[in-house]
């Protein structure tokens, strides 16, 4: 029994030791060899985060396009914000010349109104003694004509005494002065000299606009007591709207008469409006560097209300700068960028085709679809954005690309995507 147990013991040692010697585990049969470097070919090949490649058929499907970046002709532009005014000799306070009790009142604010249309009207007694005394001072010139008359016929036959005649010479041209003062005042009060006649006197007096426009205030209300201090209602005339730019020094020499302006407004930036500069302020505005620059408005002003804040862009003379079309750029967390194509086994190869011979020519014309070939890569290169015109946007490089180097100039949106969705399959 004893011997029994010896031989098994040394059976189940030359077991292990043939496992230890020869035996592989399955992980370690079935890994294949392989004398490529960790990382090409398996698990561990991850694409440049700032790349993305696409295969042909994406390529065509999607519709990217590549071009170059070209000299474009551009019309510079200069932001500025500014505010809507009405020019003082457009905006009329309504007041009244006599004091009186308001009995009425014609508009309220919003109400159109036409130069003259009566607004509201006051009532007060002591209306009728201007009145009054102009009728009574009607009558006595009746009498001094008469008067002068008589004396005239009596000094021209040497019947009469000289200083009669001048007495009543005198007396005529007072009366005729103090008639003359008494229509100013009257007409002051918007009443008609000639209206007055056997004792029919007006006791309520009408208070007209100065001017068309609107009524943007009404700040009296009926029954209470106007004089030459209290304003009744304000109208504003939006036709002659004026723009207000503030410029600053360094801008300033940029600017110059007639010059168009295109602007927005602030909150609400939908709809864009135009101006031509007429003047230009000769001095800064409070302690800042900024300097008024006034435009007349022109067009439809419907919508544009004195006082309003605008976003304005004020366009400059045209100059040739490196351009893309708008649609080539994209905007990462308020970084810009465009894509440029590139291979990424070669760098600094910027061949539209990898699959390319060395040193074989290309024939891509700007906006061709590439369709040939296994696939591109593109690389995201940081840009910072200039003046857009006509499709196009100028463009600065904030990192050095190779000469000729072409770029996507249809489709940037969705090689974006693409190299996102690559940065998240290999997030690990």
């Amino acid at each position: 029994m004893k011997k029994l147990l010896i031989i098994t013991s040394l059976l189940v040692g030359l077991y292990l030791m043939t496992s230890c010697k020869g035996g592989k585990t399955t992980e370690q049969q079935d890994e294949p060899k392989t004398d490529e470097p960790a990382g090409e070919g398996g698990h561990d090949a991850h694409e440049n985060p700032g790349t993305a490649s696409l295969t042909s058929e994406q390529i065509k499907s999607i519709g990217v396009a590549i071009g170059s970046i070209e000299e474009k002709e551009l019309t510079a532009v200069l932001k500025a914000n500014g505010t809507l005014k009405v020019p003082n000799q457009n905006r009329a306070t309504v007041n009244t010349l006599y004091s009186g009790v308001i009995q009425t009142l014609r508009t309220q604010p919003g109400d159109k109104v036409a130069r003259g249309q009566v607004i509201a009207t006051i009532a007060n007694p002591d209306f009728m003694r201007s009145q009054e005394e102009y009728v009574a001072t009607n009558d006595r010139i009746a009498l001094a004509e008469l008067e002068y008359n008589r004396q005239k016929e009596l000094s021209a036959g040497n019947a009469g005494a000289l200083k009669n005649f001048q007495a009543a010479t005198t007396e005529l041209k007072m009366l005729q002065t103090r008639r003359i003062l008494l229509a100013q005042q009257i007409r002051l009060m918007g009443i008609d000299p000639a209206v007055l006649s056997d004792g029919k006197l007006i006791t309520t007096l009408s208070v007209k606009s100065p001017i068309s426009g609107v009524i943007s205030n009404v700040s009296a209300q009926i029954g209470s007591y106007a004089d030459l201090t209290t304003p009744i209602a304000e109208i504003v005339d939006n036709s002659q709207l004026h723009l207000d730019l503030f410029v600053y020094e360094k801008d300033l020499p940029k600017i110059r008469e007639n010059q168009v302006i295109h602007f927005t407004l602030t909150n609400a930036p939908g709809k864009e409006y135009d101006a031509q500069i007429f003047s230009l302020g000769s001095s800064f505005e409070g302690e800042s560097k900024a300097v008024s620059v006034h435009a007349k408005v022109l067009g439809n002003k419907s919508g544009l209300i004195d006082g309003m804040n605008i976003t304005a862009a004020v366009s400059l003379e045209k100059a040739k700068v490196p351009a893309v079309p708008s649609e080539a750029i994209v905007n990462v967390q308020g970084q810009d960028y465009i894509f440029i194509v590139t291979d990424p086994h070669k760098e600094g190869n910027t061949d539209a085709r990898p699959d390319h011979p060395e040193n074989e020519q290309h024939d891509h014309k700007k906006g061709e679809a590439i369709n040939e070939g296994p696939g591109l890569t593109f690389e995201k290169i940081p840009v910072a954005k200039g003046t857009t015109d006509i499709g196009y946007t100028e463009i600065t490089l904030l990192k050095s690309i190779p000469q000729n180097a072409q770029v996507v100039v249809k489709g940037a949106f969705f090689v974006l995507a693409k190299m996102n969705n690559a940065s998240g399959e290999h997030a690990h």
